[in-house]
């Protein structure tokens, strides 16, 4: 209280309770409700930090925790499949696009050879596909993957990729290897904050560590991971905002079902007036001469005798299994929401949707993959890259004067393969529609097919060629009665039955 407020208060101690109140009411107006300490935000401390700061010592304990609901929950499970199905699916088609159509089909052809597991992997155990779902899950999981590109002798050229953890990082490391650069995390940084190398640590098959950390320059690594805050140099499970609600969730269901199947059983309790030797199966007595209950279980159809004077107290709470569905429900929900998804992506449970709800949650759904989508697509952009260079270095494609052209021969795109659709009917009718009003063009159409528009081009005409050579009209029969082809053979069969 100033000395103005002071005197007031001498004067009028009304008149200062009214000035001391507005200035308390004004010193609320000025501020932000989550940032008061009031009784509601009592024990909610925080302070900022870098996110490497905040991330160092918590990212070992999450990503365990993470892997053991991946283990051991199936809701953890449903996440990371509805992941997998919508990132990677089926897989993704490539589609050169060097100018030369001969050129284009024979890099076509290479990268779908190269794709097997023999010529792609390492261990060849792993197509490039299985190599991509497993890519998805670890970042979901552990926050990330490490793909290091390898120069072997093994597969069709001589590239192929090797899958390592993140915990393969060499934490300990500090010394970096060019001075001026810093080592944090097993990675080395220049002073922009840009990887120059990894340092990996060595282990024997079995997983056991046996010699010094290996120094790999950050050219032949790429980090899969997703990067939400500038000053975040490693990688953080993406399970992380849901983890604690899921394993709640799966404590829930274990002691609901616990319940239950104690509430399934039918049992018999005799209890005695007088006291008897031995009780039920084998009884014993304690030191004191009661009866000992310790370690008896509670089974289908068991027929228990009890001491004289012991009686059954049980504990029943209430309402569990009743309000389960419900809760679970809520809680799916929650999880699914937490990770970006809607409750039907991750349950699996339509029945309360109809087409219009599912078909919303369908766009939102694919908006939140559309991320991880792009991340995927440039990492198989860049090993795609990676393997032309590898294509002309050793002979497989002939591509001259190569390195003045580069970017012509690098060129390239990728195709997802479709999805099915909701409703089929609606969703042919919506593109046709698209279509014939200039909202898409046929490439658009095609492309949301998982086909190459020249492809599809070819394989019509090729339909058409076969059917009229067969003396069949397929052209009015496929596309309708209006089309060209339809109209040339009408006028063409009009025109010959006039000559004859």
């Amino acid at each position: 209280m100033g000395a103005f407020d002071k005197i007031v208060a001498a004067v009028s101690p009304r008149r200062a309770c009214e000035r001391e109140a507005w200035r308390q009411q004004l010193e609320i107006l000025r501020g932000y409700d989550a940032a008061g300490y009031g009784r509601l935000n009592a024990g909610w401390r925080v302070h900022n930090e870098s996110a490497e700061v905040t991330d160092r010592f918590s990212r070992d304990v999450v990503r365990a925790r993470a892997r053991d609901l991946e283990r051991n929950s199936d809701i953890a499970q449903s996440i990371l499949h509805a992941y997998k199905r919508n990132v990677v699916g089926k897989g993704y088609t490539l589609q050169a696009k060097t100018g030369n159509d001969e050129l284009d089909e024979k890099l076509e052809k290479a990268w779908r050879q190269w794709c097997k597991a023999r010529n792609c992997d390492v261990t060849g155990e792993q197509s490039f596909n299985q190599m991509l779902r497993m890519a998805v899950d670890r970042k979901k999981v552990d926050g990330g993957l490490l793909f290091l590109y390898r120069y072997t002798k093994q597969g069709l050229v001589p590239f192929q990729l090797q899958a390592i953890e993140v915990d393969e990082l060499d934490v300990t490391a500090s010394k970096p290897k060019h001075q001026g650069n810093r080592v944090v995390g097993g990675i080395e940084y220049n002073q922009w904050r840009r990887p120059v190398g990894y340092w990996i640590n060595q282990y024997d098959i079995e997983g056991w560590s046996l010699n010094d950390p290996v120094y790999v320059e950050a050219k032949d690594v790429y980090f899969y991971k997703s990067k939400k805050r500038p000053s975040q140099l490693r990688e953080m499970s993406d399970m992380a905002p849901t983890i604690t609600r899921v394993r709640d969730t799966n404590e829930f269901i274990t002691a609901v079902s616990v319940k239950e199947r104690i509430a399934a059983c039918l049992a018999v309790f005799i209890k005695r007036a007088i006291p008897s030797g031995g009780f039920g199966r084998g009884g014993a007595r304690t030191p004191d001469g009661g009866m000992d209950y310790e370690g008896k279980k509670l089974a289908p159809g068991m027929i228990q005798s009890l001491g004289a004077g012991d009686e059954i107290q049980v504990v029943d709470p209430k309402g569990s299994s009743g309000d389960a569905a419900g809760f679970l429900k809520t809680q799916q929900a929650l999880i699914a929401a937490g990770q970006g998804l809607s409750y039907e992506a991750v349950s699996r449970d339509m029945s309360g949707a109809t087409y219009s709800s599912a078909r919303q949650n369908a766009i939102e759904d694919e908006n939140t993959y559309t991320e991880d989508v792009e991340l995927l697509t440039d990492f198989m952009s860049e090993v795609y890259e990676t393997f032309v260079i590898s294509c002309y270095l050793s002979g497989l494609v002939d591509m001259p004067g190569f390195w003045d052209k580069k970017a012509q021969y690098l060129a390239h795109s990728w195709t997802k393969a479709p999805k099915k659709w909701i409703d089929p009917a609606k969703e042919a009718n919506a593109g046709k529609i698209a279509l014939q009003s200039g909202q898409k063009t046929f490439m658009d159409v095609c492309a949301e097919q998982g086909k190459d528009w020249k492809e599809a081009v070819d394989e019509m005409a090729e339909v058409l060629k076969y059917g009229r050579s067969v003396g069949v009209e397929l052209g009015g029969v496929i596309y309708g009665n209006g089309t060209t082809a339809a109209r040339e053979n009408t006028a063409e069969s009009g025109g010959q039955a006039g000559k004859e």
